[in-house]
Parts: C-alpha cells; sequence; structure tokens
C-alpha cells in the first residue's frame, strides 16, 4: 500500500510543492533552533519533518522529469 501522504503530495502543483518545501525547511530549522536550546518537546517532530523533506523533493524530480519526457 502507498504511503498516504505521498499520494497527497502527488495531486499538488509544482508551485505548491516548493511552497511546502520552504514551510518545511523553516519548521526544520526552528526544531533545530529549539532542540540547541533545550526546549524542543516533541522529538519525533524531527523526524517526520525530516522524512516531510525528502518525500517532496522527490516528488518535485519526479514532476520535473515526467516533464521532461512530454
Amino acid at each position: 500500500m502507498p504511503n498516504k501522504l505521498a499520494t497527497d503530495f502527488r495531486t499538488k502543483t509544482p508551485d505548491e510543492l516548493q511552497t511546502q518545501l520552504d514551510e518545511l525547511s523553516k519548521e526544520q530549522f526552528n526544531l533545530r533552533f529549539q532542540k540547541a536550546n533545550g526546549q524542543l518537546e516533541n522529538t519525533a517532530r524531527v523526524r517526520k519533518v525530516r522524512r516531510d523533506i525528502a518525500r517532496t523533493k522527490s516528488i518535485i524530480s519526479e514532476k520535473k522529469a515526467q516533464a521532461a519526457k512530454q
């Protein structure tokens, strides 16, 4: 069964994916900052954000490759 998040990401346009990637990068920075200051409560969120960033980048590159083929 494919990951539900990945299928949700694939329905978005490249611009929406880029916006989401920017937001996730900012969130990752804030989480790293909280961790450094000892204020991070939900440590699992760091892993989830990192994987969401990777998933988003993968789908962006898939869409670019698909557009290049056409």
